[in-house]
């Protein structure tokens, strides 16, 4: 059986409903990584590359999504159709060791029937050029968050 996995545990039980078993649907919760809580976690010495862990309490939801991602045929991310989305796809696709050129990632703007059967007959790669995006956005966020909240 195909898995599906969303971002919002509500939604993943909506489309559940929609597809009538013939998709495993779960959520996510969000990010599941993310730059270390205690640490910078960006080498502003080697073209601010982030260093991302796994989230602090997302240990039982990897856990769950490693065991139904090895149980499944195949893995569709359908996380939200923006750039946070994007990058909570990309780390998805890290943690569960999927293929980084297949085409995994499908989107919808609606949450109905109609639109979640036509995103799985047009999956498609991730696309970097978002994550890059959520990324820069975030090393910005982190750097100016720890150099001036001490001021």
């Amino acid at each position: 059986m195909d898995l599906i996995i969303v971002e919002s545990p509500s939604k993943a039980k909506t489309i559940t409903k929609y597809l009538k078993g013939k998709y495993r649907v779960d959520a996510s919760a969000g990010h599941i990584r993310d730059l270390p809580v205690h640490t910078l976690g960006v080498d502003v010495k080697n073209n601010f590359e982030p260093k991302y862990v796994n989230s602090e309490g997302k240990e039982d939801v990897i856990r769950r999504l490693v065991d139904a991602t090895k149980k499944a045929d195949r893995v569709y991310l359908a996380t939200d159709p923006d750039r946070e989305g994007e990058a909570i796809a990309w780390h998805l696709q890290t943690v569960l060791g999927l293929d980084t050129e297949g085409e995994n990632r499908i989107e919808f703007n609606e949450v109905s029937q109609r639109a979640i059967e036509a995103a799985l007959k047009t999956p498609r790669q991730i696309n970097y050029s978002l994550v890059d995006a959520q990324q820069a956005r975030r090393v910005l966020d982190r750097l100016v968050g720890y150099k001036l909240s001490t001021l």
